[in-house]
Parts: C-alpha cells; structure tokens; sequence
C-alpha cells in the first residue's frame, strides 16, 4: 500500500512515539492469540461479483494507482474499512 498512513494509523504511530504506547514484554502466547485473529481478517475466502458503472471503476483504478495497488485490493481494503465501521457511509 505504499508509505501511506491513513489517520488512524498515523495517530497510533504518533503515540508510539510520543511514549503513550510502549512494547509489550514476554507476550508469546498474546502475540499467537492476535497473528491468528490476523489470519483469519487476511483470509480471502468469499468472492463477491458486483456491476458498476465504468466511470465508478475507472475512478476506483485512479485512486488505487495513487495508493500502489491493484484496484482489486482496493476495493477490498476500503470495504473492510467499511464493515469495520472505519469508514461510514451517509446516504
């Protein structure tokens, strides 16, 4: 994805090092417990089809050339962000 933090990231780094968050010590059993909710987040195991205008495609391939990724990838980071109430959508 590029060198690119979004907010929530940048923010997360910026308490890193202003020393609000620190390392964990001895955390072996923790860090297998979050490297498995990582995996199954990663798992790309559902495929979904969906239609769209070419003008909404051609915009979504734009802006992931921006980012550095397919546009496949893309699509598929920015829904998750949705489904992990990240992003909201307002109708």
């Amino acid at each position: 994805m590029g060198d690119k933090l979004d907010r929530y990231e940048s923010e997360i780094l910026g308490d890193y090092d202003s020393g609000k968050l620190k390392s964990v010590k001895n955390f072996s059993g923790e860090k297998k417990r979050y490297e498995s909710y990582a995996r199954e987040t990663l798992k790309k195991n559902r495929r979904v089809n969906i239609r769209m205008s070419e003008y909404d495609l051609k915009a979504i391939q734009l802006k992931a050339m921006e980012e550095g990724v397919p546009y496949q990838t893309f699509i598929s980071s920015v829904l998750h962000k949705v489904a992990d109430g990240r992003i909201s959508h307002h109708s």
